[in-house]
């Protein structure tokens, strides 16, 4: 017990080691980051001063650093490696302009690499002329928020993603601005992930892409002009809400591509001027809900394999094609929808049309078979057909009815 006293009392006289701040400026003692990470210790913060510093493959390794930049100062990567590499629990990084990332096809070049850490912020910087923006691997519980990044892709091959992840979980992606990308923010095996009020526009392939990736969020994120706008594969759970996907178009394009997911919710979404506005291809049990498919080339195509999906209460207003299907048999419920081509009419003023709505046209299935078709849209010859098609189904699914089409459009 005396010697215990003893310690305890050596103790109680040893210094406490206090964090503290080193500031990097172009005349400072301290002139540059990497000597700054050097001498810094956990719990300390690096405050670097506005000014250009020409420096690639900064390593942080195993320290807690807090990296705030005042005025934006520009790290300057000059195409050489990546620009920071963090394998560190708790550390931040805030306020930087990064640019000029070298493109690599051995080599996953990144303005920010993050490796096997956790609880951690990235937040309000600016990112330029980068091959990969933000590489997260094997991490979690990170925010990544406030990010503006920009590049300029011009081939897949040969350009990376602005935010990028693989096999991570809980994490938070807010508030960013990414154009110029192949995909804006690519998700793989990532689970229990947060993406909020993004915009993605303008990138090569996807605004938003994830494959493998379960029990995510995506709310209030614009994906425009993208090549496609969300590609969502093999993947369960997902709540996709209060997005705006527009102007995604091009042979190929779509606002929203699902294949292979399972138990999923789609609510008070818009697609507004997508070539397609969803893709479905084997998707099972996915609630689409209170969303407004607006002046689309198809509003829904339906695809193989797509069972127990539900469809109420949407606005289908002024498509080429409300929805298309490749086969002649329906395993979805459409009920309660609002279809600007619906001509019934409501005796008992229910607001419920009386006459059954088929939202499928003949003349959508004559499309699949034979794409050049397209050009006889808008002819009379092809009105006659759709309503022959209608009185009797031959080629389309004949059970495919809305019972309970709406007079008027739905407000959420």
């Amino acid at each position: 017990m005396e010697r215990f006293l003893i310690f305890l009392s050596l103790l109680l006289f040893i210094p406490t080691l206090e964090a503290k701040e080193i500031v990097v400026c172009p005349g400072c003692e301290v002139s540059s980051i990497k000597q700054a990470v050097d001498l810094a210790n956990n719990g300390d913060t690096i405050r670097i001063q506005k000014g250009l510093y020409k420096e690639h493959d900064i390593e942080i390794i195993g320290k807690s650093l807090t990296i705030i930049g005042e005025n934006y100062p520009v790290i300057d990567a000059e195409m050489e490696g990546t620009a920071f590499r963090i394998k560190a629990d708790n550390f931040s990084i805030e306020g930087l302009h990064i640019k000029n990332i070298g493109t690599s096809h051995t080599s996953d070049d990144a303005a920010i690499l993050v490796s096997r850490s956790k609880n951690f912020s990235i937040k309000n910087n600016r990112l330029s002329n980068i091959f990969f923006g933000i590489l997260l691997e094997r991490s979690s519980e990170g925010d990544i928020t406030g990010n503006k990044i920009r590049s300029k892709a011009r081939s897949q091959a040969n350009s990376g993603n602005g935010i990028h992840i693989w096999n991570s979980k809980d994490l938070t992606i807010e508030n960013n601005d990414i154009q110029g990308v192949r995909d804006g923010i690519y998700l793989e095996f990532a689970n229990q992930c947060d993406i909020i009020n993004n915009i993605c526009r303008e990138n090569l392939r996807y605004g938003l892409h994830f494959m493998f990736s379960d029990h995510n969020k995506y709310l209030e994120n614009l994906f425009e002009n993208n090549g496609a706008g969300v590609a969502v594969m093999y993947s369960k759970f997902i709540e996709m809400e209060r997005n705006l996907f527009r102007k995604n178009w091009g042979s190929a394009s779509y606002g929203l591509l699902l294949k292979e997911i399972t138990d999923a919710t789609l609510k008070h979404n818009v697609f507004e001027d997508n070539t397609i506005a969803i893709s479905a291809d084997n998707t099972n049990r996915i609630d689409y809900i209170e969303n407004d498919f607006l002046s689309n080339g198809y509003a829904v195509r339906i695809r193989g394999a797509c069972y127990n999906n539900v469809f109420k209460r949407n606005n289908f207003l002024a498509n080429s094609f409300d929805v298309a299907y490749t086969g002649n048999i329906n395993e979805n419920e459409f009920l309660g929808n609002y279809w600007s081509e619906y001509t019934g009419y409501d005796l008992n003023k229910d607001g419920i049309g009386d006459v059954p709505f088929r939202p499928v046209k003949l003349f959508s299935y004559l499309v699949n078979k034979t794409p050049e078709a397209i050009i006889l849209l808008r002819s009379t010859f092809i009105g006659l057909l759709d309503f022959s098609e209608k009185v009797s189904p031959i080629f389309t699914p004949a059970e495919l009815t809305d019972s309970q089409p709406l007079m008027q459009k739905i407000k959420w």
